[in-house]
C-alpha cells in the first residue's frame, strides 16, 4: 500500500471560496499548497522571522492591518517582500478590508496572489483548515469493498474470489448502503478514517458471471453513500479445519493498522453453506453492543463462572451433610 501525496491549487481554493483576486494573474493561481495550516503573521509584520513557516497561506485581519498602519512605508515594503516569498501559496485579507497599497506594489512586482473575502477572520480560518485538512489528509488505497452497514462503516478484505462483492450485493439487497467495491480510497481526517470510491468505480460493482451493475439504476440512489467513516475491519479467510476460530468471543481483540490507526477487527471464516451477510450483520450488531458496553462474550463468562461457582457451593454444602 503506497501513501498517496496531495496538494491543493490555488485556483481550487477561489473556485471553492469564491475570493475576490486583488493581484495576480492567471499564472499566479498555478501555485499550490502543501501544508494544512495557516499564519496570521503579527510576528512577521514585527520583523520576527525565525521558525517562520513559509508554506502555509497568510490571513490577515483587523489586528494586523492595524499594525501596519503604524509602520512607515519602507518598513512596509521590507516586511511585505518577505511574506510574499515564493513558499507562501497567498495572502487573503478577511472581512473585505482593502489591502495595502505597499502590499500590492510588492505583489504586483512578484506576480504574487492575493485575495479579499467577505469572513470575519476566525470563521475564514475554521473553514480553510477544515478544507485543506480533508483535502491534504494523509491517504491509501486499500482493495476491498467498503459498505455502511447499519450506520457502521464496514471494509470488507480478503483474498480475491473470497465473495467480497456478492456479500456487498445481498447487503445492499438487504437495505444497506455501499461506498466503494473493489478499491478503497482512504484519508486519515482528524484521526478518523474515511473510505470513499474513486470516481471512475462510483457506484459500480463487479459480480462474477454478471458483470459490472449499475448499483444506483437497480436499488436506487439511496443504496449509494459518497463516502463513510471507517469504523470496523471484517476479514474474509477461507475456513479451515485446523484453524482455531473465535467461538466464545473472549479472546483477545484484533486491530487492522491503517494510516496509524488501528481498526477493530473481526474474522469471518468463509465456508460453504454459511449465510455470509447475515453474518456480517451479526458481526457489526454485535460490535455495536460492545460499543455501548454491551458485551455478549463477557456476560457468557461471567454466566460459566458463577455456575461452577454454584456447583462448586453446591458440593461444598453436600460435603458438609
Amino acid at each position: 500500500m503506497e501513501e498517496l501525496e496531495g496538494k491543493v491549487m490555488i485556483r481550487e481554493l477561489v473556485d471553492y471560496f469564491k475570493f475576490e483576486q486583488v493581484t495576480g494573474n492567471e499564472e499566479s493561481l498555478n501555485r499550490w499548497v502543501i501544508v494544512p495550516d495557516l499564519n496570521r503573521p503579527g510576528l512577521e509584520l514585527a520583523g520576527f522571522f525565525k521558525e517562520n513557516e513559509t508554506r502555509r497561506i497568510v490571513i490577515i485581519g483587523d489586528k494586523e492591518l492595524a499594525y501596519i498602519e503604524t509602520l512607515d512605508k519602507a518598513t512596509q515594503y521590507e516586511r511585505f517582500k518577505i511574506i510574499t516569498d515564493a513558499y507562501t501559496p497567498m495572502i487573503v485579507f478577511s472581512r473585505n478590508r482593502e489591502v495595502p497599497l505597499a502590499l500590492i506594489e510588492v505583489a504586483d512586482e512578484m506576480n504574487f496572489p492575493i485575495f479579499k473575502s467577505d469572513l470575519p477572520s476566525y470563521r475564514l480560518m475554521v473553514d480553510l483548515v477544515s478544507f485543506l485538512d480533508e483535502r491534504l489528509a494523509p491517504s491509501d488505497s486499500l482493495h476491498g469493498v467498503l459498505i455502511s452497514v447499519f450506520g457502521k462503516g464496514v471494509l470488507i478484505t480478503g483474498e480475491s474470489g473470497m465473495g467480497k462483492s456478492e456479500i456487498a450485493l445481498e447487503l445492499i439487497r438487504r437495505g444497506h448502503v455501499l461506498v466503494a467495491d473493489d478499491r478503497v480510497d482512504v484519508s486519515k481526517v482528524h484521526n478518523n478514517l474515511i473510505g470513499h470510491s474513486p470516481e471512475l468505480l462510483q457506484g459500480m460493482l463487479e459480480i462474477r458471471g454478471i458483470g459490472i451493475i449499475d448499483v444506483a439504476k437497480m436499488f436506487g440512489a439511496s443504496s449509494l453513500l459518497a463516502k463513510d467513516n471507517i469504523d470496523v475491519v471484517i476479514k474474509l479467510e477461507k475456513y479451515d479445519d485446523k484453524m482455531d476460530y473465535a467461538r466464545v468471543g473472549i479472546e483477545e481483540d484484533k486491530y487492522t493498522n491503517i494510516l496509524d490507526i488501528n481498526i477493530p477487527t473481526i474474522i469471518l471464516p468463509v465456508k460453504e453453506g454459511r449465510s455470509m451477510a447475515v453474518l456480517v450483520e451479526s458481526a457489526v450488531t454485535n460490535f455495536q453492543l460492545k460499543e455501548g458496553g454491551f458485551n455478549s462474550a463477557k456476560e457468557f463468562e461471567e454466566r460459566v463462572l458463577r455456575y461452577i461457582e454454584q456447583q462448586n457451593n453446591a458440593n461444598k454444602g453436600a460435603q458438609s451433610e
